[in-house]
């Protein structure tokens, strides 16, 4: 199988990492952002869509430019090596796949090209509190008002909520509150009456929101009742998207850690020299080539057909992009020594975000079940 990329997607890959890495050349830059209104710079987002990649995910009949998970998981590794702080992963690829799966004509219309030019940012706003991980456990309502709905309930830990112009909230409209049957999906306006939005800063420096609906007007996005199978592939989407991102990271955390290993000196030489510091910076190595691996596999599996074998695929993605993700972190704290921990150096900020990329969208054990209860990815196909 040839895993090489085609002359486009090589192009694409040198442009999105020269554009990144010359936003992000340093961590006073990256604070710099971070102060900002909204947590990034609009100049960067603006960026984003002069180079195509905020409409590369739809298809060119919908005002894209028919990017595919390949291109995704370049801009993603791109983003994870800079810890960049735009809201990419929030519109670009969950708000984006579940328009994409979702939207009719005049509704990708409407929001298509103005997500391409960068004028609308969406979030999807899909986790409960009492929910966890479980993307069906749905207690945000939706009831019948002439030809629209009225929700009401409480959307926490919405990505880059606090900036975006409209959301895609899940709700449901019958069934059990645990049901998958009777989930509908809906596109919100964040200033419509009724939406209270509560921004934070997330513990790797991005930006969250809690968002309150209280009898908000909707418009449902795909069928009424039949939206979770929407949900489910958008929330895969994302699993692949983090899965290159947490690559990028972990690759830029391994090159501070070696040249950190090649410069510090104990006992008047470099502690690089010493063996047992070399293994570990070599099992760091191995960890970032199987999660690089399984990026590539979660990149392969993200459209596929078969939803009981895709959602094997990207949970056991998720297990061992969550197992390096901590093992790569935990070890360049540890060959880091104190520095490792200081705020005031770019290692730390990356563990961060790899602890955060973790628990995104799901823990190992909760993937890890999942993988069991399909009995492994051969019985899944």
């Amino acid at each position: 199988m040839d895993f090489d990329f085609t002359s486009e997607q090589t192009q694409l890959k040198d442009n999105v990492d020269r554009f990144i890495a010359s936003q992000y050349g340093s961590l006073e830059d990256r604070e710099r952002m971070r102060r900002l209104p909204g947590g990034y710079d609009e100049k960067a987002w603006a960026g984003y869509a002069e180079l195509g990649l905020l409409g590369m995910p739809f298809t060119e009949e919908d005002g894209g430019f028919g990017g595919g998970p390949v291109e995704t998981m370049i801009t993603m590794e791109a983003i994870g090596r800079n810890l960049a702080l735009e809201p990419y992963l929030s519109t670009g690829v969950l708000a984006a796949a579940a328009i994409r799966l979702g939207a009719d004509a005049a509704q990708k219309e409407l929001l298509v090209p103005a997500i391409a030019e960068g004028a609308l940012r969406v979030s999807l706003a899909c986790q409960e509190p009492q929910a966890r991980y479980e993307l069906a456990n749905i207690t945000t309502t939706a009831t019948h008002d002439g030809d629209r709905f009225l929700l009401n309930g409480r959307k926490d830990l919405v990505l880059n909520g606090d900036t975006a112009g409209m959301f895609i909230v899940p709700a449901r409209t019958s069934g059990g509150s645990r049901d998958e049957s009777g989930v509908t999906l809906f596109l919100v306006s964040a200033d419509a009456p009724g939406v209270r939005i509560t921004g934070y800063e997330a513990q790797d420096g991005g930006r969250l929101a809690d968002v309150t609906l209280a009898g908000v007007q909707a418009e449902p996005l795909g069928p009424v009742n039949g939206g979770f199978p929407i949900l489910e592939r958008t929330v895969e989407a994302g699993i692949a998207a983090i899965a290159a991102e947490a690559v990028g990271s972990m690759e830029a955390l391994h090159a501070l850690t070696v040249d950190y290993l090649k410069t510090r000196k104990q006992f008047g030489v470099a502690i690089g020299s010493f063996q047992a510091l070399q293994h570990k910076a070599v099992d760091m190595f191995l960890m970032i080539e199987q999660a690089r691996s399984m990026a590539y596999y979660a990149a392969m599996m993200v459209e596929a057909e078969d939803a009981n074998e895709r959602r094997t695929a990207l949970s056991a993605v998720k297990v061992q992009i969550n197992r390096s993700s901590r093992y790569v972190g935990q070890t360049a704290v540890q060959l880091h020594g104190g520095i490792g921990m200081t705020m005031e150096y770019i290692g730390a900020h990356h563990f961060k975000r790899l602890a955060v990329i973790e628990t995104q969208f799901g823990d190992t054990a909760f993937h890890l079940a999942r993988v069991t209860a399909a009995g492994g990815l051969v019985a899944a196909a």
